[in-house]
């Protein structure tokens, strides 16, 4: 399957590349604050959008 080398390369770079993804979030945090102000309320409609068709598909199985 994988070599042990790709196993390390594979596991560093996943830790390396969230620890960069964190640091440059947490950078930009105050531009997130000012440029996407109303993502929230899209992030809450677009699961209960998700929640309502999995309700549907439940009741009419």
């Amino acid at each position: 399957m994988f070599s042990k080398g790709q196993m390390v390369f594979g596991v560093l770079f996943a830790i390396a590349f969230i620890f960069v993804l964190i640091r440059m979030y947490r950078k930009d945090l105050n531009l997130h604050k000012v440029h996407f102000k109303g993502v929230l309320w899209v992030l809450l409609a677009f699961l209960g959008f998700i929640g309502m068709i999995v309700a549907i598909k439940v009741i009419f199985k």
